[in-house]
């Protein structure tokens, strides 16, 4: 009796917050036993890379700092330890935040090389071999639609399409693609979903695994119930934003059911408490048993949409500057003391103040709990719309039973998102928690994530600073004037509508052997709303004055026409409404200034005697209210007023999806 009332006085077993008087909280007990059996297998937590260009940037980063980039994300005990990667199948589309080039642009084509993800999986595979890899399209290019902006009327065409960058993964990258997707947030169709089984095990890839719809729990849910052939050949439900909810159909499947894509929140502290309660909640309350993240590193230009919805920020290639942000910590808690294959606990999981936990066992004696705490205005995620709930400070008792009664003593890792006082402490560990009699106690405040683990791996690495942000350069040139580029694209340049190549101009005779190309040719099987134009984004979106120089070479006969621009506004999803100052000029010898890309607002037209299959040197010259533009160092046009937007990026593109070359790039 003497003990109970020190405990009812505030004797605590255990860390918790301090000053939080034991008797105002609420009590409750939880038992953690393995003696019944299992829960759910655990299949790991990842993060997404594309949908689309999410991680244009990285690539341009200098060593060290891109390696420690690296580090943060992928290996094992050091940072976020993620266990999975799932990366975009490039189809030369508008994919969120740019396009990815495929491995297909045509029918006769295939280059396995192109852009930055074979790149990207390989470096995670390197820090962590174990690391599972999941493909899935967006877009596809034009040719497997044969003219429709529908990828399922040929889907022995897709099939091959898909599985070709499968294979292709394994000839020339040695990587093992893990599962494959259908078609990221749109329609599935049964007959391709079959087909893509079929030609996978035509090809010998029988152990990569199949994930539908990437959409909703419905109608894929209820499909698999009515149709057995289709219930044969996918593996995991995989539904997005799902608001940590299942439909009792998709428990019915008996199929496991992931989260495959969620979070897609500003990675401040409030996007770590959306994290935090999701990694719990999507398990606790939906049986779901991975969570992947979009987006893995923000690494684009931070005004194209969803800036910063990263679990990290790296969008800074020119200055070395990055920020490991909340969300990696909170990642941690659960991927350093947890791997794919291990079970979940049959628990509840809800703690009775509020928040939840969930108790994992590698089933040989190993466990490991993580208990969040994270309030409502906290925790609120980009979707879906999150109800009221509350959450309080609480004291929780643990009862290890089963296989853990041996259990003597626990590693603590703890975070509290520091709203009021804005300061958090992330992934500390702290001293170690002793068991007593099987049993322990933990004083819990909100906004906190605790980690309870008998592992002792778990570390909080940390590389030097990075160097201080900086602007994009002022001054900026690209000549494109390199041989064997380490990737296709030239550094900055974020593609929004077409894909812009380096390329070998073998028939020049010296002043442009290379030079960077537009090669998408026909608009692609669309995602969201590509502009009928391509366009290439670089810069600084605050630039107001600028000149912009840039060598030109159209090569489309009659129809062609190129343009460079500045002051541009817009891009990712909202590119067909993108503004800006845009001068084109045309192979049958006009010009055109227009105030956005479409072409509509013109402010100015002439003959400028510009011709298809020639180069020519185009300058734009924005000051205050006014532009001019010169052809060939010569005035062209001038005194066209400007009245908005007042700022924005420079950018090159075409007429529309057609061949054409840029050179001696320039901007000031």
């Amino acid at each position: 009796a003497l003990l109970w009332g020190w405990f009812l006085l505030g004797f605590r077993w255990g860390p918790g917050p301090p000053g939080v008087h034991a008797a105002a909280l609420s009590m409750a007990a939880y038992v953690l036993d393995d003696a019944g059996g299992l829960g759910r297998q655990f299949d790991g937590i990842g993060a997404v890379s594309g949908g689309g260009a999410t991680s244009r940037l990285l690539v341009n980063y200098q060593e060290p700092y891109r390696s420690q980039i690296l580090d943060y994300l992928f290996k094992p005990n050091f940072g976020a330890s993620l266990h999975i990667l799932k990366v975009e199948i490039g189809g030369d589309g508008q994919s969120t935040d740019g396009t990815e080039p495929s491995h297909m642009h045509y029918e006769n084509d295939e280059n396995y090389f192109r852009g930055y993800e074979w790149w990207l999986m390989k470096e995670a595979k390197r820090r962590n071999p174990k690391i599972k890899l999941i493909g899935l399209p967006w877009t596809f290019p034009a040719w497997i639609g044969k003219g429709e902006n529908w990828p399922y009327d040929y889907p022995d065409v897709t099939a091959y399409y898909v599985v070709s960058w499968i294979l292709g993964a394994k000839q020339y990258h040695d990587l093992d693609i893990d599962y494959i997707g259908i078609w990221n947030e749109r329609a599935f169709n049964s007959k391709y979903i079959k087909l893509l089984r079929y030609t996978l095990d035509k090809h010998g890839l029988q152990q990569v695994r199949i994930i539908a719809s990437d959409r909703l729990w419905e109608p894929i849910s209820f499909v698999l119930l009515l149709d057995s052939e289709l219930h044969g050949v996918v593996d995991v439900i995989g539904a997005h934003y799902p608001g940590t909810k299942t439909v009792p159909n998709a428990l019915l499947t008996k199929k496991k059911l992931w989260s495959s894509e969620d979070y897609s929140t500003f990675n401040d502290e409030e996007g770590a408490g959306c994290w935090a309660r999701i990694l719990n909640q999507n398990y606790v309350n939906g049986n779901m048993t991975s969570t992947i993240a979009w987006n893995l590193v923000a690494s684009y230009y931070e005004q194209l949409p969803f800036g910063r919805c990263g679990l990290m920020t790296a969008q800074e290639p020119w200055s070395g500057h990055y920020k490991v942000e909340a969300p990696i910590w909170i990642t941690a808690h659960t991927t350093q003391f947890t791997q794919p294959g291990w079970a979940y606990l049959q628990v509840d999981g809800h703690l009775e103040g509020g928040g939840s936990f969930v108790a994992l066992t590698d089933g040989l004696g190993n466990l490991t709990i993580i208990i969040e705490t994270m309030t409502h205005n906290h925790s609120r995620c980009i979707r879906p719309p999150l109800p009221h709930f509350s959450v309080t400070p609480q004291r929780a008792t643990f009862y290890l039973r089963g296989s853990f009664g041996m259990v003597e003593t626990l590693q603590v890792w703890h975070s509290r998102l520091g709203f009021e006082s804005g300061n958090s402490s992330l992934f500390e560990q702290l001293h170690p928690l002793k068991v007593w009699k099987g049993s322990f106690s933990l004083d819990l405040d909100v906004d906190e994530v605790y980690t309870l683990t008998t592992l002792k791996t778990g570390r909080k690495c940390g590389c030097p600073e990075p160097p201080p942000p900086q602007p994009f350069p002022s001054n900026y040139k690209d000549d494109f004037n390199i041989r064997n580029p380490p990737f296709s694209e030239a550094p900055n340049f974020a593609d929004q509508t077409g894909v812009f190549e380096y390329f070998i101009n073998a028939s020049d005779p010296g002043d442009h052997v290379f030079t960077l190309r537009q090669v998408v040719v026909q608009r692609p099987i669309t995602w969201a709303s590509d502009a009928d134009q391509t366009i290439s984004l670089i810069g600084n979106f605050y630039w107001v004055n600028m000149t912009v120089t840039c060598d030109i070479y159209i090569e489309k006969q009659r129809e062609g026409g190129v343009f460079i621009a500045g002051r541009v506004d817009n891009g990712g999803i909202y590119v067909r409404r993108t503004k800006g100052v845009f001068f084109w000029v045309f192979a049958d010898g006009t010009y055109r200034i227009t105030g956005d890309l479409a072409g509509e607002e013109i402010l100015m037209k002439g003959l400028s005697g510009v011709r298809d299959n020639a180069w020519h040197t185009l300058t734009l010259n924005i000051q205050g209210t006014s532009a001019s533009g010169l052809l060939n160092g010569y005035p062209l046009w001038e005194n066209v007023t400007i009245s908005k937007p007042s700022n924005g990026w420079v950018a090159i593109g075409t007429r529309s999806f057609e061949f054409a070359q840029f050179d001696n790039f320039h901007v000031e």
